[in-house]
C-alpha cells in the first residue's frame, strides 16, 4: 500500500537526523509537545473523539501488513497517529469516565517520563541501570515499610543486600501475583533429602517425592482472573484454584476457608497458598485479612494478599484500618498504576521475609552473577524499564500526606455517590462502597415497588428484564461518549443470588466532581426514557402482573 504522506529517502544521513536532531519549532510533533505541557487534560479533551467509532471501522486504519519501504516524515506520521490512533483512544483521564481503574495523571509525570525514556535503562542488571538499581531497591523498601513497618535497622540491613530482595517491580498485578505464588510453590516443594527441589527436578518428581495427589491455591469467589493464569503457568492447573465462599459483603468466609482446606487435605492435596483480596476488582471489598492469616499460620500455608487495587489505602491514616492484618501476609501485590497515580506498567510484589525470593533465584555467567546486586536475579521478567523512577518521584512530590488526601477524597466521593443513588426513586445501590468502588443499577420505580412482592420465579424474570436494560444503558452511554461506567455481574442477596448485571464505578479520579456524578445518573435515566421505551414498557407491564391491585 502506498503511503498518502510524503516520503523521504532511506539514507543513513536522514536516519542519523532522527537520532540526533529534534523537530523544528513549527512541526506537528513540537506543537503537540507544547500542548501537552501547557494543559494535559485539555489536550486529551480536544483530541480524543467523544462519539464512539465502531471497531470494524477503526480496524480499516490498521489493516496493512506491509512494512513500508520508504520512511515518512515525522510530522506527517505524527498527524497520522493523531487522526487514527489518538482520536479513537479511551479518555481514561476524563473525570466523567468513571468505569475503570485508570485515572488522570499528575502533569509532572509527562516530562519525567521523557527523561526515563531518553535514559532507556534496563533494570535487569547493574551494568545497564547503575543508579536506577539502588533507586528501585529504595522504592521497594518504602512500600515494604508501608506494609510491614519494620525498623530502620531492618531496612539498612536488607534493602541493598546483594543476596536478598524485599520484592520485585513488574509490569502489573498479574506478574506480581504469579511471582508471589511461584515463590510459595517453590518453598512448598523445596529441596529435601535426595530431592533437589521443584525448580530443579520439576513438578512431576516433586509430587512423587512429597506424595501429594495435587496442589491447591485458595481464594474468594471475587478473586482476580489473573490467578487462573498463575495456576496454569505454575503447573497447578486451573482446577487447583479453589474458590471460597463470600458473604453478603463480598468478603471471603473464614469458616468456608477452613472447611475447604480440610477437604483438600483429606484428598491428599496440598493447599500451599491462600490469597486474601484487599480491594476486589468488582466491588472494592477487603477480605478479613487477620482471620485468614491466623488460619494460614495454623495450616502452614503461604498467605498472599492481592492488594493491587487497595494497597495504596495504607497511605491514609483515616482508612488504613480497612486493611488490618495485611502486615501478617507473607507477600503483597500493589499496583502503582492504580491509586498511586503512575502510568500503566508499574506493579510490585513485596515479601515479608528478605530470604523468601531465594526460592526463585537465577544466575548466569554473562549476567546476574552470584553476589551482584542485579535485580533480574529475583524477577520473572528480564529486561525492564525504569518505571521505579516515576514512583520514586511521585512519593516525593505528592508525599504520604498528599496520597492520604487523594485516598480520602476518593472514599468520601464513593460514599456520597452511594447516598445519592439511594435517594433516587429509580436507582438501586447493589454494593456499598468500602474503598472507592461501588455497584448499582437503574431500577424503574414500578420495578422497585414490585420487587418485595415478587415470587422467586417472578423475581428471576424481572431480573432478566433489568439485566437487559442495564446492558443497553451501559453500551449506549459508552457510545455517546459523554461519560462512561463499566458493568459486571454479581449475585446480590436481594435478588436471591441470581446472575445480576450491574453498573460498576471507580471514583479515584480527583477531577471527578459531585456535579459530574449527578449528571451520570441523569444521563442514564434519559437514555432509558429516550432509547429504550419498549423495554421500559415491557418492565412496566410485567410489574403490573406482580402488583395487579396497585393503580
Amino acid at each position: 500500500m502506498v503511503s498518502k504522506y510524503k516520503t523521504a529517502d532511506a539514507s543513513f544521513d536522514n536516519l542519523l537526523r532522527i537520532f540526533t536532531v529534534p523537530e523544528g519549532p513549527d512541526s506537528t510533533l513540537t506543537r503537540i509537545e507544547e500542548e501537552l505541557s501547557r494543559n494535559l487534560n485539555q489536550f486529551l479533551r480536544e483530541h480524543i473523539v467523544a462519539e464512539e467509532k465502531p471497531l470494524k471501522e477503526i480496524e480499516k486504519d490498521f489493516s496493512d501488513p506491509h512494512i513500508p519501504e520508504l520512511p515518512e516524515f515525522v510530522s506527517d506520521h505524527t498527524q497520522h497517529l493523531m487522526d487514527t490512533l489518538v482520536s479513537q483512544s479511551v479518555h481514561t483521564a476524563s473525570p466523567s469516565f468513571i468505569g475503570h481503574m485508570t485515572s488522570a495523571l499528575p502533569y509532572f509525570l509527562m516530562p519525567l517520563s521523557k527523561i526515563m525514556i531518553a535514559l532507556n535503562q534496563n533494570l535487569v542488571k547493574i551494568e545497564t541501570s547503575k543508579a536506577f538499581t539502588p533507586l528501585e531497591r529504595q522504592v521497594l523498601g518504602m512500600l515494604h515499610r508501608l506494609i510491614y513497618g519494620q525498623s530502620d535497622s531492618f531496612y539498612q540491613q536488607w534493602m541493598h543486600s546483594a543476596d536478598h530482595s524485599l520484592g520485585a517491580f513488574c509490569s502489573g498485578g498479574t506478574v506480581a501475583n504469579i511471582t508471589a505464588l511461584w515463590v510459595a510453590r517453590n518453598n512448598a516443594l523445596k529441596a529435601q533429602g535426595d530431592f533437589n527441589g521443584v525448580e530443579k527436578e520439576g513438578l512431576f518428581k516433586a509430587m512423587q517425592y512429597y506424595g501429594y495427589q495435587g496442589l491447591a491455591i485458595l481464594v474468594s469467589e471475587r478473586g482476580h482472573y489473573s490467578l487462573k493464569k498463575a495456576a496454569d503457568v505454575l503447573g497447578i492447573g486451573q482446577d487447583g484454584l479453589v474458590s471460597v465462599q463470600t458473604d453478603e459483603n463480598n468478603r471471603l468466609c473464614p469458616n468456608d476457608l477452613q472447611h475447604k482446606i480440610q477437604m483438600l487435605k483429606a484428598k491428599n492435596i496440598r493447599p500451599f497458598a491462600v490469597i486474601g483480596v484487599a480491594g476486589t476488582t468488582e466491588t472494592g471489598n477487603v477480605d478479613p485479612l487477620r482471620e485468614i492469616a491466623q488460619i494460614c499460620q495454623i495450616e502452614q500455608c503461604h498467605f498472599h494478599v492481592d492488594a493491587a487495587w487497595g494497597g495504596a489505602t495504607l497511605m491514609s491514616d483515616t482508612y488504613r484500618h480497612l486493611l488490618d492484618g495485611i502486615e501478617l501476609a507473607d507477600s503483597v501485590t500493589i499496583d502503582a498504576h492504580k491509586q498511586l497515580y503512575i502510568p500503566m506498567g508499574a506493579g510490585m510484589v513485596l515479601f515479608k521475609d528478605p530470604n523468601a525470593m531465594k526460592a526463585i533465584e537465577h544466575h548466569a555467567q554473562y549476567i546476574l552473577r552470584q553476589g551482584s546486586k542485579d535485580l533480574g536475579s529475583h524477577t520473572l521478567e528480564g529486561s525492564r524499564s525504569g518505571m521505579a523512577m516515576l514512583v520514586y518521584a511521585s512519593m516525593h512530590i505528592i508525599s504520604r500526606a498528599g496520597y492520604q488526601l487523594l485516598i480520602d477524597q476518593s472514599v468520601e466521593k464513593a460514599k456520597y455517590f452511594a447516598s445519592l443513588i439511594q435517594e433516587q426513586h429509580d436507582f438501586e445501590l447493589v454494593s456499598q462502597p468500602e474503598l472507592c468502588l461501588l455497584t448499582y443499577r437503574y431500577l424503574p420505580e414500578r420495578a422497585k415497588q414490585a420487587l418485595p412482592h415478587a415470587s422467586a420465579e417472578e423475581k428471576a424474570e424481572l431480573n432478566i428484564l433489568i439485566n437487559a436494560l442495564t446492558k443497553f444503558i451501559q453500551k449506549k452511554q459508552r457510545e455517546m461518549g459523554k461519560s462512561f461506567v463499566s458493568r459486571t455481574r454479581l449475585n446480590p442477596p436481594r435478588w436471591d443470588h441470581l446472575d445480576t448485571l450491574v453498573f460498576r464505578v471507580v471514583l479515584a479520579n480527583p477531577l471527578t466532581t459531585h456535579e459530574i456524578l449527578q449528571s451520570v445518573l441523569k444521563e442514564q435515566r434519559e437514555i432509558a426514557a429516550t432509547f429504550a421505551p419498549q423495554l421500559l414498557k415491557q418492565i412496566e407491564q410485567y410489574c403490573q402482573q406482580i402488583l395487579p391491585s396497585h393503580p
